[in-house]
C-alpha cells in the first residue's frame, strides 16, 4: 500500500522536486486559497492550459487559459470555492489520498507528467464528491529549477 503522504523518488533529485511540486505544494495552496505559494512554480512567458472537460476526443477540449494569468484566476475562483464548502473529513488526507503522481517521463530539460486523481471526499451532509480526472504536466527546467510551462487537464480518468 502506498503512503499517499510520501514522495516516491527519493533517489532521483528531479522527479523528486517535481513530485513535491505538483503534489504538497500545489495541494496546500489549493486549501490555503494562496496563490502566492505556487506562484513561482509557473513559466509565464508561452504558458498555455487545456480543459479537456473530462472527454476523450480532443474535439472537445478548450483552450481555457491562454495565460498562466487566466489559469491563476480559475484557480483562485475554484480554491475559493473549495475553502467554503464543509466536509466530514479531513480534506488535506482526502486530496493526498485520492491523489497519484509515479509517472514522470523526463528528456534534457523537458518533463511529461502524469498526475492522476481517483477518489472521492465526503462533504458535511453526506454527499461525496467525486475528485477522478488527470492532467498532463509540461514541465521545464527553467532558471534552475523546474517549472511548469502547461498542462492538459481535466482529462477523464481513465481514459476511454
Amino acid at each position: 500500500m502506498r503512503d499517499p503522504f510520501q514522495n516516491p523518488f527519493p533517489s532521483d533529485s528531479a522527479r523528486q522536486a517535481i513530485w513535491e511540486m505538483l503534489v504538497p505544494r500545489d495541494i496546500d495552496a489549493f486549501l490555503a486559497a494562496d496563490w502566492s505559494k505556487v506562484e513561482h512554480d509557473f513559466v509565464e512567458e508561452g504558458f498555455i492550459g487545456i480543459d479537456a472537460q473530462k472527454q476523450v476526443s480532443p474535439d472537445r477540449w478548450r483552450l481555457a487559459f491562454p495565460t498562466l494569468s487566466a489559469y491563476r484566476q480559475e484557480w483562485l475562483r475554484q480554491a475559493k470555492d473549495f475553502a467554503e464548502q464543509r466536509f466530514a473529513e479531513d480534506a488535506r488526507t482526502a486530496i493526498f489520498t485520492t491523489t497519484t503522481l509515479e509517472d514522470i517521463e523526463i528528456e534534457g530539460e523537458m518533463a511529461l507528467v502524469r498526475k492522476k486523481f481517483d477518489g472521492s471526499i465526503t462533504k458535511a451532509d453526506g454527499t461525496r464528491d467525486v475528485l477522478q480526472w488527470q492532467t498532463l504536466y509540461y514541465c521545464r527546467l527553467h532558471q534552475g529549477r523546474w517549472k511548469i510551462s502547461g498542462f492538459t487537464g481535466y482529462l477523464p480518468n481513465p481514459m476511454g
